[in-house]
């Protein structure tokens, strides 16, 4: 839809784990070798958690970074939103760890799952509440803690991930240029089944039977999901261009999904673009599925790479199978 949503980004913030994990760390143990593990992810490295840490822990801290970075203090937010397919647990919602831990009003505070496309999800969700009135400034998070949902003995998925946070907010636009000029969102729930974690929902509640047969851990379809996500990616992008009515070198960033790199590059080469006009961060932190977006945005913004009246192009495919995009004039 290309209807202009007025709103800004007023700052954002990020943060990663300390402990890195080179690939040397799967081929130590598993049938793998770093060439296998670049050639189908491009991943070098990935970060993860530490014993205390999880996806709470890593948003307050990205939290923080985004209110000094938009030089607010914690009093001004108005409504948190974690997109996370991770929660700290199944509830309470992780919103309400991190309201609590950036010491925050008694304002709402939710979660949101759609997968890798969760940030996206959040930032539209966002988008209403800003342009309806009801809420100013909205504090988003892209936050994930994937390190303990990949099976350490399937070399297909325990290399693609890693941990993250990213935070944004967003507040109505301070000028005439500003907002949210086309999005989309979609799902098709008939390929649900291409990622999923079996157990430990109410569907197959965890029992020895679940924890015996690996059922707590991530599964995935990787060749049709790949397939998939090349597809839907060139067709969201062909689509918002058209309706933006703009060439690919207008745009000032394309920030994709950083879910595997080939699907990256596939993407860069059918708009024809210099590898500077798209981002990528997987090599450096592998799959951070919802904070891989917002990751991109904020470093952007801190390198100088995105400036005010920039417009970007942020898109992601994720489990359900989910999908979104939004092109966002800064």
């Amino acid at each position: 839809m290309s209807q202009r949503i007025p709103l800004c980004v007023r700052g954002t913030g990020s943060f990663v784990p300390a402990r890195v994990l080179t690939n040397d760390h799967f081929i130590r143990y598993l049938d793998t070798s770093e060439e296998w593990i670049l050639a189908r992810t491009g991943i070098r490295e990935r970060r993860w958690v530490g014993a205390e840490e999880c996806t709470s822990t890593m948003a307050i801290e990205a939290g923080r970074r985004a209110l000094e970075d938009a030089r607010m203090r914690a009093s001004e937010i108005d409504l948190i939103i974690c997109a996370t397919a991770t929660p700290d647990h199944m509830f309470p919602p992780t919103a309400a760890y991190i309201q609590d831990g950036l010491g925050m009003r008694e304002i709402p505070a939710f979660d949101l799952e759609a997968a890798c496309s969760g940030f996206i999800y959040a930032m539209m969700a966002a988008a209403a509440f800003v342009s309806a009135g009801l809420y100013r400034n909205i504090l988003i998070f892209g936050a994930e803690t994937l390190s303990r949902v990949g099976d350490p003995q399937d070399r297909g998925t325990c290399i693609l991930f890693g941990d993250a946070a990213g935070a944004a907010i967003l507040g109505p636009a301070i000028n005439s240029e500003q907002g949210i000029l086309h999005w989309e969102l979609g799902c098709d729930g008939s390929r649900a089944d291409y990622i999923v974690m079996p157990s430990g929902g109410m569907r197959r509640p965890a029992s020895e039977e679940t924890v015996r047969q690996r059922e707590h851990y991530l599964r995935m379809r990787g060749r049709e999901v790949f397939k998939f996500a090349v597809g839907k990616m060139e067709e969201l992008i062909d689509r918002a261009l058209a309706e933006l009515g703009m060439a690919p070198d207008e745009l000032a960033l394309v920030i994709p999904h950083q879910s595997n790199l080939r699907i990256i590059q596939s993407a860069r080469e059918r708009l024809g673009l210099p590898p500077e006009k798209v981002a990528v961060n997987i090599d450096r932190y592998g799959n951070t599925s919802a904070a891989s977006v917002i990751l991109a945005l904020d470093e952007g913004r801190r390198n100088g790479t995105l400036k005010p009246g920039d417009t970007v192009l942020v898109l992601g495919v994720g489990a359900g199978l989910t999908w979104g995009l939004f092109a966002l004039r800064l």
